[in-house]
């Protein structure tokens, strides 16, 4: 089979503005950045038309670290609800430059289910990222240059909660020093967060309009004064000014498949460290304008799910007609205690003993009250007999269950799923959205309640730190933000290395991280780093440019 670039590259692309023209969105709305891209703005959105719309979430159980094709999914969900004849649009997150010069090496899909153009998604596109993270360190700087100017006042802040962030993985900048030597600043410890986990990342995210964006700038809190009051953006004065920096990264991203339909694609927080969906913006744009709307939340429903149910849903007021669960026969064999070595080998055993992760990653779907689809990611080693299995597995409890190919045949390979989708969004669509935890509930009691119903701890325990940062929660009144828990997402637990259906288990939080302005609070569970580092064999090695093509994303 041809690689995903060479694909991309035989794929007839429209021109945007025709794409643009196809879903109803007039041609001098489009904002074009090139033939092939361009931004739609935020003003279009129609919320009498997004709450006539069928919102569809793909997840997926725990992924291995090649992962389990969600995006890919995604893609080939809507490619085959146009087959059968719906109005069906994908929205999805932007790549990462981190991941794809580390370990992944691109993130629009594969094989003939992808967004194009992808050399341009997966790099730089539309210049999203570069304005988070200019926008975020442009407060540090600020910030730094106020308190240079008043130390020694009281006005001076007595702690800095506010790191920088860059888009790459980078280990040595986790914990750094600034302000070294004469006339530099003053010296303190500092360090860097990955751009998919910056506050303003999660805020362009969560922002409704403009008008939102900035409150929530304004809200973002960097420290405290020696008082011991809280000190904000609004406070340095300077909302406006990043706002700016901010003006053009709100309007989400017009692009297009391998097969012409189109995509959204917009923000990209990591699930892992972060929320893990796409823009809220983005997510009703293509609702007004697709009868069919696929959204993703990053890797296992234990992360982006929860995330996407438990934050995204109770402040958006979306609420999905269906849940898609992809699972992998790779993944369901690691889970089953196969070596990761012999995964794509042939193993029904290991295979059956895996399926306790995807029933309790079920088990959690239906606690939020979600009608289910199981998609079966199929690959070209894969039996019929494993997938048989998983069919029978599902067929026993109730849960229809597809064969998803579109990675090898594109919208045609995603047909049976398509119908599947129809079928249970017109029968038995999902009920009342319910949530893991109220807001009336305190943090501590939040966090126990993800950590025991969604992922099967015995207890949570609150190291030193993350107790001295719950006080300070309780002392500024943010008791009824929801809770980001940042977690491995390769177990249910906070040990990468613990597969299958983690139990009895003691949950440790670290620490704790005040986003006011995202209006959530970030509990970092086990050895969790938001700012990842480099794999022994990064993808960068194989990345290059010959002949003017470049060569090595996928």
């Amino acid at each position: 089979m041809k690689s995903d670039i060479q694909i991309a590259r035989e794929t007839r692309l429209k021109r945007i503005k025709d794409v643009a023209e196809g879903i109803g969105i007039p041609r001098d709305e489009v904002i074009n950045f090139g033939r092939h891209m361009a931004k739609i703005p935020v003003e279009l959105i129609n919320m009498e038309k997004v709450d006539q719309s069928n919102l569809i979430l793909v997840t997926a159980i725990t992924p291995t670290k090649a992962g389990v094709g969600k995006t890919t999914v995604s893609i080939g969900l809507a490619l085959g609800l146009n087959k059968i004849g719906k109005n069906a649009i994908v929205a999805l997150r932007e790549p990462s430059l981190g991941p794809v010069f580390g370990m992944k090496g691109g993130a629009a899909g594969g094989g003939y289910a992808q967004v194009l153009p992808m050399e341009n998604i997966n790099l730089h596109f539309t210049g999203d990222f570069h304005a988070v993270t200019t926008a975020h360190n442009t407060i540090a700087a600020l910030l730094e240059n106020y308190n240079f100017r008043v130390q020694g006042t009281g006005d001076a802040l007595k702690q800095i909660l506010w790191k920088r962030v860059l888009d790459v993985n980078d280990r040595s900048l986790r914990y750094i020093v600034t302000g070294l030597g004469p006339g530099n600043g003053i010296p303190q410890e500092a360090g860097f967060d990955i751009t998919a986990a910056s506050e303003l990342m999660a805020i362009l995210c969560l922002s409704e309009d403009e008008d939102d964006l900035r409150r929530r700038i304004e809200n973002i809190l960097l420290g405290y004064k020696q008082n011991g009051e809280p000190f904000t953006v609004k406070d340095l004065g300077v909302a406006g000014a990043i706002t700016v920096l901010m003006k053009d990264a709100i309007h989400p991203n017009l692009v297009q498949t391998t097969e012409n339909t189109p995509a959204f694609i917009h923000g990209g927080p990591f699930a892992n460290i972060a929320h893990g969906c796409n823009s809220v913006i983005a997510t009703k744009m293509a609702m007004t304008f697709g009868d069919y709307v696929i959204t993703e939340a990053g890797f296992g429903a234990d992360l982006g799910a929860e995330k996407f149910f438990n934050i995204k849903c109770r402040k958006s007021g979306l609420r999905p007609k269906l849940s898609v669960i992809v699972v992998t026969a790779q993944g369901l064999k690691m889970h089953g205690g196969t070596p990761e070595k012999d995964i794509k080998a042939p193993d029904l055993n290991g295979l059956q003993k895996g399926l306790g992760n995807l029933e309790k990653h079920l088990s959690n779907l239906a606690s939020f009250g979600q009608s289910v689809v199981v998609a079966f990611n199929k690959y070209a080693f894969d039996t019929e007999e494993e997938i048989d299995a998983v069919r029978k597995f599902c067929e026993d409890r109730g849960v229809s269950f597809a064969v998803n190919e579109a990675f090898t045949k594109g919208g045609d390979g995603a047909i049976e799923l398509a119908e599947k989708v129809v079928e249970a969004i017109e029968k038995r669509p999902s009920g009342e959205l319910k949530f893991t935890y109220s807001d009336k509930d305190d943090i501590e009691t939040k966090i126990n309640k993800i950590a025991k119903h969604i992922y099967g701890a015995q207890d949570v325990v609150l190291s030193e730190t993350a107790i001295k940062k719950l006080k300070m929660i309780q002392n500024t009144n943010l008791e009824k933000m929801p809770v980001c828990i940042a977690k491995t997402q390769y177990s249910f637990s906070a040990d990468p290395n613990w597969y299958g259906v983690a139990k009895d288990f003691r949950l440790k939080i670290n620490d704790l991280v005040i986003n006011q302005g995202s209006e959530f609070i970030v509990a970092i569970a086990g050895q969790m780093m938001r700012m990842p580092g480099l794999p022994a064999d990064p993808q960068a090695k194989r990345i290059d440019i010959v002949n003017g093509e470049i060569e090595g994303l996928s």
